[in-house]
C-alpha cells in the first residue's frame, strides 16, 4: 500500500509558476514510476508528466517545455515545476504511483487544485 499526499497548489496569475510536491509513504518509493495527471471540470483526466525509477521522463504535449517533473528518492517525493502557466492549466492535479514490476499496484493521491487566473 502506498499513500500519496500532494501539496503546493493554489491560485496564480497567467505567466506565473508553481511547484507541486507529492510525498509518498508505505512502500519502496524507488520501485515506483511516478506521475502527475490533471482533470479540469467537464473534461477527462489527462497525462501531465511521468518519471520512471530511472528518471526517464515523459510529458503531455500541452505542457512540454513549460513543466518539469523530478523525483528525490531520499525524500520519497516527486515534484512538478510548472512555469509559464496558462488559464487552461487550471485543473485538479493528481499524483500517481505505479509499481514498475507489478503494474497492477497503482495508487492515486487526493488531488490539489491549481487555478490560473488574473
Amino acid at each position: 500500500q502506498v499513500q500519496l499526499v500532494e501539496s503546493g497548489g493554489g491560485l496564480v496569475q497567467p505567466g506565473g509558476s508553481l511547484r507541486l510536491s507529492c510525498a509518498a509513504s508505505g512502500s519502496i518509493f524507488s520501485m515506483y514510476a511516478m506521475g502527475w495527471y490533471r482533470q479540469a471540470p467537464g473534461k477527462q483526466r489527462e497525462l501531465v508528466a511521468t518519471i520512471t525509477s530511472g528518471s526517464s521522463t515523459n510529458y503531455g504535449d500541452s505542457v512540454k517545455g513549460r513543466f518539469t517533473i523530478s523525483r528525490d528518492n531520499a525524500k520519497n517525493t516527486v515534484y512538478l515545476q510548472m512555469n509559464s502557466l496558462k488559464p487552461e492549466d487550471t485543473a485538479v492535479y493528481y499524483c500517481n504511483a505505479v509499481n514498475e514490476l507489478l503494474r497492477e499496484y497503482e495508487y492515486w493521491g487526493q488531488g490539489t487544485q491549481v487555478t490560473v487566473s488574473s
